[in-house]
Order: C-alpha cells, then sequence, then structure tokens
C-alpha cells in the first residue's frame, strides 16, 4: 500500500531540485481541484491512466440488513473510476 507521504518521500527523492513543501504545495491542489471538479459534475479524465466521474444516486428506501427495518436513503453522489487501456496493459502485462 501506498500513502500520500510515501508518494511525496519518492517524488523529492526522483527530483531533488524542489523543495519537499512545494511538492506538498503541488500534490494538495492538484488533488483539491480534482475533488472540486467532480463536486460540479464534471469529469476528470488523466490521459493514460484514467477517468473519474461522478453519478448522483436517487433517493430510495432500503433495509437494515440487521433488522429487515426499512431505512430512507438520500441522494448521493459516488465516484466513478474507468482504467485508462494504457494502465490496464501495464497491470497485465500485455504489449500493445
Amino acid at each position: 500500500m501506498i500513502v500520500k507521504s510515501k508518494l511525496l518521500k519518492q517524488i523529492s527523492d526522483n527530483y531533488p531540485n524542489f523543495l519537499k513543501k512545494d511538492l506538498e504545495k503541488f500534490f494538495n491542489i492538484f488533488l483539491n481541484q480534482v475533488m472540486e471538479s467532480l463536486k460540479r459534475g464534471e469529469r476528470v479524465e488523466l490521459r493514460g491512466f484514467c477517468i473519474f466521474s461522478s453519478n448522483l444516486q436517487k433517493p430510495r428506501i432500503s433495509r437494515n440488513p440487521k433488522t429487515g427495518e426499512k431505512v430512507h436513503t438520500p441522494k448521493k453522489r459516488t465516484i466513478h473510476f474507468k482504467m485508462a487501456k494504457e494502465l490496464f496493459n501495464k497491470l497485465n502485462n500485455e504489449k500493445k
């Protein structure tokens, strides 16, 4: 598993001429822009890696699996992740 701090460390090791605090600031700006775009309902496409999009789930009546009681589930946004073909091929060691 890789966490944000490990990823930042790897980036700073590969690019020692950048300050670690600047890399962290850039990374936070990047993530915030992705989140804001998804909040606005926009699609985020990172070519060669993935596509993020947000879907709106309608409100519905669901059941509590433990008690069987009916529960109202309000509308909510969910994130849809679609892997790019290039990433899929790299993960599956396919040459194209």
